[in-house]
């Protein structure tokens, strides 16, 4: 779905003579988003612009749960809606999505990284994700009534805080190009190569954050480490777990598919073996859902698994489902991990905008 179908879609669903459906959140019991209650209208309502503007920050820390729900009373008490949150121990990382107008998510999004700045040391993290930062990424994604070029800019006026904070910053994705101009790659993978400890020597050329501070010292701070924001469409974060293979096998099977390797465009794959469980899994993003087709991407990742005398397990999905995964049929296809309608995007942002952006009268 475009970015302008699901934009109408969204007030379609908004505007009909329907009350918007119950808001639910998922289990662990932290603490309730602020606005979590759904709001019931009647038959007769209009509709304005409400623009929303979409962060979902990476932190790196997914095992001290009591620590991510001092977070997200942080996020929350700017106003934004929290739509999800994940920890995973053996990536120890969290990622959070959060939903709201321009200045409430760009003021939650710079709380997070403080307290996150505060809370996390680099020096003694030890995870299987990547990572450069405590705040290790930031994207900003454009939903309803909202341009890329104003999510653009609110990544940029976060990143010039960040760096005012002392945390220099790697923008990327259309934050660092714009949206119009020529955009040489650079790529998170490429950014983040080597991990926090290849930048303690300070940053090799070309290289170099994009924001720092005027009173920088060519490293990265020291516990915090770097930020890379950026501004970008949805995309599909997943990691899909295999059994009965070796991992030597299934490295070869994400080199092979993923877009460097010249498999799928908009492709990044990367395959872990997770040391807690023993699992192994292929950890993904795919850029651009619309122009790659998950479906295609499974089918390719089921062939090559079961050719080695394997199979696929599961699907999990990191943050929000986009609408083509929650179908019956495709939660049975992917076997994807709590499925249900509390984390399907669209349903999700079309409860804000009723909720925030609706004045119902009777005429």
């Amino acid at each position: 779905m475009g970015l302008t179908k699901f934009s109408q879609g969204i007030r379609n669903w908004a505007c009909a003579d329907r009350p918007p459906s119950g808001h639910l959140r998922r289990g662990t019991p932290l603490p309730a988003a602020a606005g979590s209650v759904a709001i019931g209208f009647g038959p007769y309502l209009s509709c304005k612009m409400v623009p929303i503007l979409e962060a979902v920050p990476n932190f790196s820390e997914g095992r001290d749960l009591g620590w991510i729900g001092e977070l997200l009373q942080v996020i929350e008490r700017e106003s934004v809606e929290v739509l999800d949150w994940t920890a995973d121990r053996e990536h120890h990382r969290s990622v959070v999505t959060y939903i709201g107008d321009l200045e409430s998510v760009e003021t939650a999004s710079i709380a997070a990284a403080l307290f996150a700045m505060d809370g996390i040391d680099l020096r003694t993290h030890q995870g299987l994700h990547p990572r450069i930062g405590a705040l290790d990424v930031l994207p900003f994604v454009p939903l309803h009534d909202l341009t890329m070029d104003l999510a653009v800019e609110s990544a940029r006026r976060v990143a010039g805080r960040l760096a005012e904070e002392g945390i220099p910053v790697y923008l990327y994705g259309e934050a660092r190009y714009g949206t119009t101009a020529s955009r040489p790659d650079r790529s998170l993978a490429s950014i983040r190569r080597g991990g926090f400890e290849a930048l303690q020597g300070g940053f090799p050329a070309g290289r170099e954050p994009d924001l720092a501070a005027p009173q920088w010292l060519g490293k990265p701070h020291p516990t915090a480490g770097v930020t890379c924001v950026g501004a970008r469409r949805v995309l599909l974060a997943w990691n899909v777990f295999v059994e009965g293979i070796s991992f030597y096998a299934l490295k070869a099977i994400a080199r092979e598919l993923r877009e460097s390797g010249g498999g799928f465009k908009h492709l990044r794959a990367l395959a872990l073996e997770l040391p807690e469980s023993g699992r192994l899994q292929i950890s993904m993003n795919l850029e651009d859902p619309e122009a790659t087709s998950p479906y295609n991407v499974f089918d390719a990742i089921e062939e090559r698994v079961e050719a080695g005398g394997g199979q696929v397990v599961e699907t999990e999905v990191i943050g929000m489902i986009p609408d083509p995964l929650v179908l019956p049929a495709a939660v049975d296809r992917f076997r994807i991990l709590h499925p249900g309608e509390s984390r399907l995007l669209s349903r999700r942002v079309s409860e804000h905008v009723s909720a925030r952006g609706i004045s119902h009268t009777r005429v």
